[in-house]
């Protein structure tokens, strides 16, 4: 409207909700602690997970988990608090069929499992635009390898097992291979 002799510009910026899916790996690899007194990493990204759709759907975002289509509003809460749940699989990869295209996307996993499925689900979120984060969650006995001597390493659900007669010995190049992935 130009009907005053001093200039003014309104600025108007568009506001559309963003899309976002949740992933907190559901799989056994997850309920793995360290120490019997600290919670299993699954619980650790579920409540990461949890908290971020909160947020998230508090700022008048669609959140929605992996495999559904995210959606708006506080009852939403509800689905997300039921929908983080557990996986007989040992090792998990997200499900990208919710995805949004040119959404978002946060995957919250151990991420040690075979990188196969992970590296096609996300070129398969890259293909239709989709940015994210990928945040390892990781137990302390993870991240140093405290272990020494005889020691019998089991994956989660007994399928996988390894023996070693000093576990001291493998410290630096399992840490290698943490570190590269």
């Amino acid at each position: 409207s130009a009907r005053a002799d001093t200039p003014f510009v309104r600025e108007r910026e568009w506001q559309a909700a963003q899309s976002v899916t949740l992933w907190a790996d559901p799989s056994r690899s997850m309920g793995f602690s360290g120490d019997k007194t600290r919670a299993p990493k699954s619980d650790r990204a579920r409540l990461l997970a949890l908290a971020l759709g909160i947020l998230l759907l508090k700022g008048g975002e669609r959140v929605g988990l992996s495999g559904q289509q995210p959606r708006p509003g506080r009852s939403q809460i509800i689905a997300l608090a039921r929908g983080l749940t557990d996986s007989p699989d040992d090792y998990g990869s997200p499900d990208i069929t919710g995805l949004a295209a040119h959404g978002r996307a946060v995957f919250l996993s151990d991420f040690l499992g075979p990188l196969d499925d992970l590296e096609t689900a996300l070129a398969a979120a890259s293909d239709r635009g989709v940015r994210g984060v990928l945040c390892q969650v990781l137990d302390p006995a993870e991240e140093d390898f405290p272990f020494s001597g005889r020691t019998i390493f089991e994956s989660m659900s007994g399928s996988l097992t390894h023996e070693t007669q000093s576990a001291a010995a493998l410290r630096d190049r399992y840490l290698a291979r943490l570190a590269e992935r």
